[in-house]
Protein backbone atom coordinates (compact mmCIF):
# COMPACT_ATOMS: atom_id res chain seq x y z
CA UNK A 1 0.00 0.00 0.00
CA UNK A 2 1.05 3.41 -0.99
CA UNK A 3 2.26 5.77 2.03
CA UNK A 4 -0.24 8.72 2.33
CA UNK A 5 1.43 11.57 1.13
CA UNK A 6 1.92 14.28 4.39
CA UNK A 7 2.30 18.06 4.47
CA UNK A 8 4.59 17.81 7.53
CA UNK A 9 7.63 19.93 7.31
CA UNK A 10 10.43 17.96 9.46
CA UNK A 11 11.92 21.47 10.35
CA UNK A 12 8.72 22.73 11.98
CA UNK A 13 8.00 19.55 14.02
CA UNK A 14 11.42 19.41 15.45
CA UNK A 15 10.91 23.17 16.74
CA UNK A 16 7.81 21.45 19.03
CA UNK A 17 9.76 18.36 19.65
CA UNK A 18 12.45 20.32 21.38
CA UNK A 19 9.69 21.96 23.76
CA UNK A 20 7.13 19.18 24.35
CA UNK A 21 7.99 18.42 27.69
CA UNK A 22 7.08 22.14 28.41
CA UNK A 23 3.46 21.96 27.71
CA UNK A 24 2.00 22.35 30.68
CA UNK A 25 4.39 24.75 32.12
CA UNK A 26 2.26 27.93 32.41
CA UNK A 27 5.79 29.84 32.75
CA UNK A 28 7.68 28.11 30.27
CA UNK A 29 7.79 28.41 26.65
CA UNK A 30 4.41 27.93 26.00
CA UNK A 31 2.91 30.57 28.17
CA UNK A 32 1.54 32.87 25.23
CA UNK A 33 -0.45 30.23 24.65
CA UNK A 34 -1.61 29.38 28.05
CA UNK A 35 -2.55 32.94 28.27
CA UNK A 36 -4.37 32.86 25.10
CA UNK A 37 -6.50 29.28 25.85
CA UNK A 38 -9.30 31.03 27.76
CA UNK A 39 -9.70 33.48 24.56
CA UNK A 40 -9.72 30.11 22.33
CA UNK A 41 -12.44 28.00 24.16
CA UNK A 42 -14.77 31.28 24.26
CA UNK A 43 -14.73 31.20 20.54
CA UNK A 44 -14.50 27.23 20.18
CA UNK A 45 -17.13 26.73 22.67
CA UNK A 46 -19.73 29.04 21.39
CA UNK A 47 -19.36 28.34 17.74
CA UNK A 48 -20.02 24.76 18.76
CA UNK A 49 -22.99 25.41 21.00
CA UNK A 50 -24.23 27.58 18.06
CA UNK A 51 -23.85 25.46 15.36
CA UNK A 52 -25.05 22.12 17.06
CA UNK A 53 -27.58 23.95 19.30
CA UNK A 54 -26.13 22.73 22.38
CA UNK A 55 -26.75 23.85 26.10
CA UNK A 56 -23.88 24.98 27.57
CA UNK A 57 -25.33 25.72 30.88
CA UNK A 58 -26.08 21.53 30.85
CA UNK A 59 -24.22 18.50 31.99
CA UNK A 60 -21.86 17.19 29.29
CA UNK A 61 -23.26 19.96 26.31
CA UNK A 62 -20.99 18.26 24.20
CA UNK A 63 -21.69 14.83 24.32
CA UNK A 64 -22.57 12.25 20.96
CA UNK A 65 -20.08 14.73 18.90
CA UNK A 66 -16.53 13.60 17.66
CA UNK A 67 -13.91 15.89 17.80
CA UNK A 68 -10.60 16.35 16.18
CA UNK A 69 -7.73 18.47 17.57
CA UNK A 70 -5.06 18.28 14.53
CA UNK A 71 -1.84 19.47 16.36
CA UNK A 72 -2.96 18.68 19.49
CA UNK A 73 0.40 19.22 21.16
CA UNK A 74 -0.29 18.90 24.58
CA UNK A 75 -3.75 18.56 25.06
CA UNK A 76 -4.83 22.19 26.13
CA UNK A 77 -7.96 21.85 23.59
CA UNK A 78 -8.71 18.15 24.27
CA UNK A 79 -8.90 18.50 27.78
CA UNK A 80 -11.53 20.75 27.99
CA UNK A 81 -13.43 19.77 24.81
CA UNK A 82 -13.55 16.31 26.96
CA UNK A 83 -14.63 17.65 30.37
CA UNK A 84 -17.54 18.63 28.28
CA UNK A 85 -18.61 15.54 27.01
CA UNK A 86 -16.72 15.19 23.70
CA UNK A 87 -15.62 11.54 22.10
CA UNK A 88 -11.76 13.83 21.46
CA UNK A 89 -9.06 12.34 19.22
CA UNK A 90 -6.17 14.53 19.81
CA UNK A 91 -3.23 14.26 16.84
CA UNK A 92 -0.07 15.50 16.69
CA UNK A 93 3.03 15.01 13.91
CA UNK A 94 5.76 15.36 16.84
CA UNK A 95 5.73 12.32 18.47
CA UNK A 96 7.38 13.53 21.88
CA UNK A 97 3.90 15.58 22.41
CA UNK A 98 1.95 12.52 22.61
CA UNK A 99 3.15 10.87 25.54
CA UNK A 100 2.94 14.17 26.92
CA UNK A 101 -0.15 14.71 26.31
CA UNK A 102 -1.45 11.00 27.27
CA UNK A 103 0.28 11.67 31.09
CA UNK A 104 -2.02 14.50 31.55
CA UNK A 105 -5.07 12.94 30.80
CA UNK A 106 -4.31 10.34 32.81
CA UNK A 107 -3.80 12.47 35.69
CA UNK A 108 -6.66 14.34 35.05
CA UNK A 109 -8.64 11.67 34.74
CA UNK A 110 -9.95 12.17 31.54
CA UNK A 111 -9.96 9.52 28.39
CA UNK A 112 -8.71 11.22 25.48
CA UNK A 113 -7.36 8.90 21.86
CA UNK A 114 -4.00 10.44 21.11
CA UNK A 115 -2.50 9.64 18.50
CA UNK A 116 1.18 9.71 17.07
CA UNK A 117 -0.53 10.74 12.94
CA UNK A 118 -0.97 12.96 10.42
CA UNK A 119 -4.16 14.74 9.26
CA UNK A 120 -3.49 13.21 5.96
CA UNK A 121 -2.99 9.62 7.23
CA UNK A 122 -6.46 10.06 9.51
CA UNK A 123 -8.22 11.26 5.79
CA UNK A 124 -6.67 8.10 4.36
CA UNK A 125 -7.98 5.99 6.96
CA UNK A 126 -11.39 6.92 6.37
CA UNK A 127 -11.87 8.79 9.87
CA UNK A 128 -14.74 11.80 10.37
CA UNK A 129 -15.62 13.75 12.59
CA UNK A 130 -18.19 16.27 13.89
CA UNK A 131 -15.71 19.19 14.51
CA UNK A 132 -11.81 19.87 13.66
CA UNK A 133 -10.17 21.85 15.67
CA UNK A 134 -7.33 23.17 13.39
CA UNK A 135 -5.42 25.73 16.11
CA UNK A 136 -2.15 27.68 14.80
CA UNK A 137 -1.31 25.01 12.66
CA UNK A 138 -1.60 25.81 9.49
CA UNK A 139 0.94 28.34 9.26
CA UNK A 140 3.75 25.45 10.20
CA UNK A 141 2.83 22.90 7.31
CA UNK A 142 4.93 22.77 3.67
CA UNK A 143 1.43 22.59 1.52
CA UNK A 144 -1.45 24.59 3.50
CA UNK A 145 -3.82 23.74 0.59
CA UNK A 146 -2.83 20.09 0.30
CA UNK A 147 -3.60 20.07 4.28
CA UNK A 148 -6.46 22.14 4.73
CA UNK A 149 -8.09 19.54 1.70
CA UNK A 150 -6.89 16.47 4.22
CA UNK A 151 -8.57 18.53 7.34
CA UNK A 152 -12.00 18.93 5.04
CA UNK A 153 -12.33 15.42 4.35
CA UNK A 154 -12.13 14.58 7.56
CA UNK A 155 -15.41 16.40 8.48
CA UNK A 156 -18.51 14.55 8.45
CA UNK A 157 -21.09 16.49 5.77
CA UNK A 158 -22.26 19.62 7.78
CA UNK A 159 -19.63 19.67 10.22
CA UNK A 160 -17.54 22.30 11.87
CA UNK A 161 -13.81 23.50 10.65
CA UNK A 162 -12.54 26.30 13.28
CA UNK A 163 -9.04 27.84 12.32
CA UNK A 164 -6.68 29.71 13.49
CA UNK A 165 -3.56 31.32 12.62
CA UNK A 166 -1.83 34.50 12.00
CA UNK A 167 -2.28 37.53 9.75
CA UNK A 168 0.67 38.27 7.50
CA UNK A 169 0.98 42.29 8.48
CA UNK A 170 3.60 44.59 9.67
CA UNK A 171 1.53 44.14 13.24
CA UNK A 172 1.75 40.75 12.97
CA UNK A 173 5.79 40.62 12.53
CA UNK A 174 6.27 43.45 14.92
CA UNK A 175 4.39 41.54 17.83
CA UNK A 176 3.88 37.87 16.61
CA UNK A 177 7.64 37.67 15.58
CA UNK A 178 9.50 40.62 17.14
CA UNK A 179 7.82 41.00 20.17
CA UNK A 180 6.68 37.37 20.79
CA UNK A 181 10.47 35.70 20.38
CA UNK A 182 12.65 38.51 20.98
CA UNK A 183 11.22 41.14 23.38
CA UNK A 184 9.49 39.01 25.34
CA UNK A 185 10.91 35.99 24.61
CA UNK A 186 7.77 33.86 25.11
CA UNK A 187 8.80 32.11 22.47
CA UNK A 188 12.37 30.31 21.08
CA UNK A 189 13.61 32.23 18.03
CA UNK A 190 12.48 31.31 14.96
CA UNK A 191 9.70 29.59 16.48
CA UNK A 192 7.43 31.85 13.41
CA UNK A 193 8.47 32.58 10.08
CA UNK A 194 6.98 35.51 8.86
CA UNK A 195 6.65 34.77 5.34
CA UNK A 196 4.30 31.42 6.51
CA UNK A 197 1.49 33.73 7.83
CA UNK A 198 -1.91 33.98 5.95
CA UNK A 199 -3.99 36.48 5.24
CA UNK A 200 -8.10 35.90 5.91
CA UNK A 201 -8.57 36.28 2.23
CA UNK A 202 -6.08 34.01 1.55
CA UNK A 203 -7.05 31.72 4.38
CA UNK A 204 -10.68 32.00 2.94
CA UNK A 205 -9.75 31.35 -0.46
CA UNK A 206 -7.56 28.36 0.30
CA UNK A 207 -11.00 26.79 2.61
CA UNK A 208 -13.48 27.63 -0.41
CA UNK A 209 -11.13 25.47 -2.47
CA UNK A 210 -10.75 22.60 -0.07
CA UNK A 211 -14.74 22.60 -0.29
CA UNK A 212 -15.47 24.53 2.65
CA UNK A 213 -17.82 27.27 3.25
CA UNK A 214 -16.25 30.18 5.56
CA UNK A 215 -19.14 31.85 8.00
CA UNK A 216 -17.34 34.05 10.74
CA UNK A 217 -13.85 35.47 11.36
CA UNK A 218 -13.09 37.24 14.74
CA UNK A 219 -9.26 39.10 15.50
CA UNK A 220 -7.64 37.19 19.07
CA UNK A 221 -6.27 40.79 20.74
CA UNK A 222 -4.17 41.46 23.41
CA UNK A 223 -4.44 43.87 25.83
CA UNK A 224 -1.03 44.77 27.07
CA UNK A 225 -2.25 47.08 29.86
CA UNK A 226 -4.78 44.54 31.15
CA UNK A 227 -1.87 41.35 30.02
CA UNK A 228 -5.28 39.60 28.80
CA UNK A 229 -6.74 38.76 25.42
CA UNK A 230 -9.72 39.34 24.33
CA UNK A 231 -12.29 38.33 20.57
CA UNK A 232 -12.68 41.52 18.66
CA UNK A 233 -14.99 41.65 15.29
CA UNK A 234 -12.73 44.03 13.76
CA UNK A 235 -8.93 43.58 15.11
CA UNK A 236 -7.69 40.95 12.83
CA UNK A 237 -3.72 42.34 12.32
CA UNK A 238 -1.59 39.59 14.15
CA UNK A 239 -3.80 36.52 15.24
CA UNK A 240 -7.45 35.47 13.94
CA UNK A 241 -9.56 32.29 13.95
CA UNK A 242 -12.35 31.07 11.20
CA UNK A 243 -15.21 29.30 11.17
CA UNK A 244 -16.42 27.27 7.98
CA UNK A 245 -19.13 24.35 7.74
CA UNK A 246 -19.14 21.53 4.96
CA UNK A 247 -21.95 21.18 2.89
CA UNK A 248 -24.04 18.56 3.91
Amino acid sequence: MQAAQTTVDPSEIAKFEAMAAEWWDTEGKFKPLHMLNPCRLDYITQQIALDFDRDMKSDAPFKGLRILDIGCGGGLLCEPMARLGADVVGADAAERNIPVAQVHADQSGLTIDYRHTTAEALAGNGEQFDIVLNMEVVEHVADPQSYLDACSALLKPGGLHICSTLNRTPKSFLFGIIGAEYVMRWLPKGTHEWSKFITPEELFALLENAGLVPVDRKGFVFNKLRWTWSISATDLGVNYVTSSHKPG
